[in-house]
């Protein structure tokens, strides 16, 4: 870590009065901000960016995701759900390893490093694989080992992922948070669903859990439990501590009110609904409530990329056309949506601002792209005309993860090589039969 000086950057804060700075200078000292533009003459970085024809901003929060899971991106395409799961995702898992997971994470976080993401929400098995790869990168991460509740399960169940929570609470100098990871409703039975609220209470950590996904689960819960997924949970105590729900798609206005009154964070993941045909979470009536709405990616078989911005793009758009209101995510609203409201819910409330005092989690972007002329509006033509691979810098808790497009905390020819072998491997093919069927 050391003491970085941006200079002559336009800034787009995202503070709470939406402020966009032009032309000036950012230090950074230690894990924090020091100074917006008034520096201190005394200070005396060990970097300099030169910002000019750049953008800072901070980074992104990917509140939902499944990292390792990069090993089946494009294993799994143009189906429905359920034949997603049973016929590929779930066969494809049954020969996961410890080694899978590690190099499905380092691959995940090569990935999102580059494309601007600073901390993701994960939820997946051997999670310590996953914390270690999180430590050696740079990024912040929200870890929950996925349970089930039931003999399949890949682990020692909930006692074991209660373990690796006490492991890795804090670790990695507080850039690790640890929740419990209970799968979804319409996988986990309720008895053991109650079990880990208690849990939960008992420890004082928080949940990560998928919720109301499709029209067949929101049928299959009225008809077994008599109440929709939402009010199931809310019943067996679940949302009795600091809850992200990934999906939240198949609501009711009863539900809404639920997530409201219990401050649960909902996470919208567009381009996964989209592709998977699995419909649209309500975001505007979610706001109008106060809940807090996140951003995610989902894994990578269910999107085929970890890019945050594209996420953040296709929710504005998304909800424009679905509502048929252009007015709907005005401005920089969905931008905070992607930073500042999935770092609340994972933990990391001092980020997601460019301001003094607040966490040094920041992006550094070329705009000397064709598609960043003219600059009328900085945060118009980030969200709808920028792509991630104009992110020259990344940087995380003060220290640079990416310098002028370099990774600096990563071996990325080797990940990108040992990531696809292990793939490979575990779907039963090898590089060279892929490289003869390629040519």
């Amino acid at each position: 870590m050391s003491d970085i000086l941006i200079q002559n950057a336009d800034v787009i804060t995202l503070d709470e009065n939406g402020t966009v700075l032009r032309a000036v200078d950012v230090a950074i000292s230690g894990e924090h901000i020091l100074a917006l533009d008034d520096i201190p003459e005394d200070f005396a970085p060990d970097e300099v960016i030169d910002g000019t024809d750049h953008v800072v901003m901070p980074g992104f929060f990917n509140a939902h995701t499944h990292s390792p899971m990069t090993f089946v991106r494009g294993w799994a395409e143009d189906l429905p759900l359920d034949r997603w799961f049973n016929e590929r995702i779930w066969v494809a898992e049954s020969a996961l390893t410890v080694e899978d997971v590690r190099w499905g994470a380092y691959l995940a976080a090569a990935e999102m490093i580059r494309s601007g993401t600073i901390a993701f929400a994960d939820h997946y098995f051997f999670m310590d694989e996953v914390g270690a790869v999180v430590q050696e990168s740079g990024l912040r991460a929200n870890l929950a080992w996925c349970v089930f509740g039931l003999d399949s399960e890949i682990g020692e169940g909930l006692q074991g992922s209660i373990d690796f929570l006490q492991r890795w609470q804090n670790a990695a100098n507080g850039r690790i948070k640890t929740v419990l990871g209970p799968h979804a409703p319409y996988t986990c039975p309720p008895d053991f669903l109650a079990r880990v609220a208690d849990r939960a209470r008992d420890l004082g950590v928080g949940l990560h859990i998928h919720l109301a996904e499709s029209h067949e689960q929101m049928e299959s819960s009225l008809s077994g439990h008599g109440v929709t997924p939402v009010r199931l949970l809310e019943e067996l105590g679940l949302f009795s501590q600091p809850t992200i729900a990934a999906h939240c798609i198949h609501v009711t206005d009863e539900d809404l009110d639920i997530l409201s009154e219990n401050q649960v964070t909902a996470v919208q993941c567009p381009n996964c609904h989209m592709k998977l045909g699995m419909g649209v979470t309500p975001v505007p009536k979610m706001l109008e409530r106060g809940i807090n709405v996140a951003l995610g990616t989902d894994g990578v078989a269910s999107n085929d990329a970890l890019d945050m911005l594209s996420e953040a793009r296709l929710a504005s758009l998304m909800q424009k056309n679905h509502t048929g209101d252009p007015t709907v995510l005005p401005g920089d609203t969905v931008l905070r949506l992607a930073t500042q409201n999935g770092a609340r819910a994972m933990g990391f409330p001092d980020s997601g601002v460019v301001a003094p005092g607040r966490a040094a989690d920041l992006l550094v972007i070329d705009t000397r792209r064709p598609w960043w002329r003219p600059r009328h509006d900085l945060v118009a033509n980030l969200l709808y005309a920028a792509k991630a691979t104009d992110i020259s810098d990344v940087i995380v808790a003060g220290r640079l993860l990416m310098r002028s497009g370099e990774l600096t905390t990563l071996d990325e020819e080797r990940i990108l090589i040992e990531a696809e072998k292990r793939a490979l491997h575990m779907l039963g093919q090898d590089l060279q039969t892929v490289r003869e069927y390629r040519t």
